[in-house]
């Protein structure tokens, strides 16, 4: 809604500027109601109303329908051809209320110079105004409307790359807990159950909540700890994991899956069974911030090259640099020995 209302009021505010322009070119008036009375004044706010008509048509129709689908030559046509209308629908309105007017003088006459004199000699000497004029109005339809088109571009590719993390888990780490729950099955540990139970909570939460474009914190914390809570399982007590959570996460919103993925990159690039694997975590949640901090010492660690593109983080990278309700400061530190993230992100 204020994105809307911010495009209203600029939109209002540039007819505004246009519809003034007038004003500039009507010198030694002496009484507002001289403007209605004077032809040059209302001939140039006639052509700039006609001026907003037509970046309208440019911009919802000629555009998208033409320009963008390459067909340039009847694009320009079009556009002279509006133009000319518009001229001569100006001129006609300048002389037709000439003619009320009922002076005695010629509208316009051509002298043994070849000058044109009398009271529509004003109308012509703008014709470089006009089309000047006119000009911009074209040309800021094009530059308006390709922005816009752009800007829908990147948003669309960002909600494609969304849509393609909120529709899986993780295949690998899914394959990866299913193992480690059959592995505690084998040997009956009392673990199995709960771990169930946290790994369908995590699914019924990517399935679910996370197509909104805000969820509950307390939700995304919580599959947050289910996450480090079944890999904890998966890797046993090689890895040290230290997570300290601070702060009210209840009644506050955010956007989803907004840090699991840099959590998930420090598993990816932090664990190594022959290596001195650790990772800390800190979500501290203020009234309207919450600080993510994520660091892992670097190991080696062997994969597929399916897993090495480091997609994830990417994704979110662009959902936080595209998406303008998304303030934040993301800061990432890549050292010899350790990878850590620093993310504060505004939250409702």
């Amino acid at each position: 809604m204020n994105k809307r209302v911010n495009q209203l009021i600029i939109h209002i505010l540039g007819w505004a500027v246009l519809l003034g322009f007038p004003l500039l070119f009507t010198p030694d008036i002496s009484s507002p109601f001289d403007y209605i009375r004077d032809l040059g004044f209302m001939c140039d706010l006639l052509f700039s109303v006609f001026l907003i008509l037509f970046f309208y048509l440019s911009y919802y129709i000629l555009v998208p329908k033409l320009y963008f689908n390459k067909k340039y030559i009847l694009f320009f046509t079009i556009v002279i051809l509006c133009f000319f209308l518009i001229y001569i629908a100006t001129f006609l309105f300048q002389t037709q209320n000439y003619f009320n007017l009922g002076s005695p003088d010629p509208p316009f006459r051509i002298d043994s110079k070849g000058f044109i004199p009398g009271p529509l000699e004003s109308f012509f000497h703008n014709s470089g105004k006009f089309i000047f004029e006119y000009l911009i109005v074209v040309v800021f339809s094009l530059l308006i409307k390709i922005n816009n088109q752009w800007k829908q571009s990147e948003n669309e590719k960002l909600d494609i790359e969304l849509s393609y993390l909120r529709s899986q888990i993780n295949p690998h780490f899914l394959f990866n807990t299913l193992n480690s729950i059959y592995s505690l099955a084998i040997v009956r540990s009392d673990n199995v159950a709960p771990s169930i139970v946290k790994l369908s909570n995590m699914m019924r939460y990517v399935l679910n909540e996370s197509s909104k474009d805000f969820v509950s914190l307390e939700k995304e914390i919580e599959y947050i700890q289910n996450y480090i809570e079944l890999q904890q399982i998966r890797f046993g007590s090689f890895i040290h994991v230290e997570c300290n959570i601070t702060g009210e996460k209840k009644k506050k919103m955010i956007a989803p899956l907004i840090m699991i993925s840099f959590i998930e990159n420090a598993y990816k690039h932090g664990v190594n069974a022959e290596g001195n694997s650790s990772i800390k975590i800190d979500i501290d949640i203020s009234e309207n911030e919450l600080h993510l901090s994520v660091k892992n010492n670097k190991v080696f660690v062997q994969r597929m090259e399916e897993f090495k593109s480091g997609l994830g983080v990417k994704n979110t990278k662009n959902r936080l640099q595209y998406n303008s309700s998304l303030k934040h400061k993301l800061v990432i530190e890549d050292t010899e020995k350790e990878y850590s993230v620093s993310l504060t992100l505004d939250i409702k």
